[in-house]
């Protein structure tokens, strides 16, 4: 059975809830959609117009790091989008399992900008996108990571993610 577990991460609008799904999809493990376990006081927030702080962040990480933990637990796998701007908010999670793989997706200002004016529903408004670029520290060398430019297709992101990482291309061969 693959028990691996991977966090899609970026900022608002570079496509992890669809990679995430897609990803999960291929993989037959289920996906966790990050933004839907945010407190209302924070999805209030970010509504308004206001960051969210390191604090405010880390009852949420928590959170997703306990999902992490039970999935690895139980032996299954699992995909979760997420934000994960920082080292340190990717530390919280790996308390939930060491080895994640992170999908760090990234791309053009303007493309960031175009999605996020096109989205509808999302509670996180154009405005907040300076400050999630500024907060953004790319993945290191140790972190199990790979990059991935947002502009590609979705299909061809989950092949190369699959392909890289030696527990899932046993996947690809059935």
């Amino acid at each position: 059975m693959n028990s691996s577990i991977f966090v899609v991460m970026g900022v608002s609008g570079c496509g992890k809830s669809t990679v995430g799904a897609r990803l999960a999809a291929a993989l037959g493990f289920p996906f966790l959609e990050g933004d839907s376990l945010h407190s209302a006081r924070n999805v209030a927030s970010m509504a308004a117009g206001f960051p969210l702080s390191d604090e405010d962040r880390e009852g949420w990480l928590r959170t997703l790091a306990e999902h992490i933990a039970d999935a690895r637990a139980a032996g299954r796998g699992l995909v979760v989008s997420c934000s994960a701007l920082k080292r340190a908010y990717r530390d919280i999670l790996r308390e939930g399992a060491s080895d994640l793989h992170f999908v760090h997706l990234h791309g053009d200002h303007a493309l960031l900008e175009a999605r996020m004016a096109a989205r509808t529903g999302h509670y996180m408004p154009l405005s907040l996108l300076g400050s999630q670029l500024a907060t953004l520290e790319t993945p290191g060398a140790d972190e199990d990571a790979q990059q991935y430019d947002m502009a590609m297709e979705t299909d061809a992101i989950v092949t190369r993610v699959m392909a890289h990482w030696p527990a899932t291309r046993l996947l690809l061969k059935q």
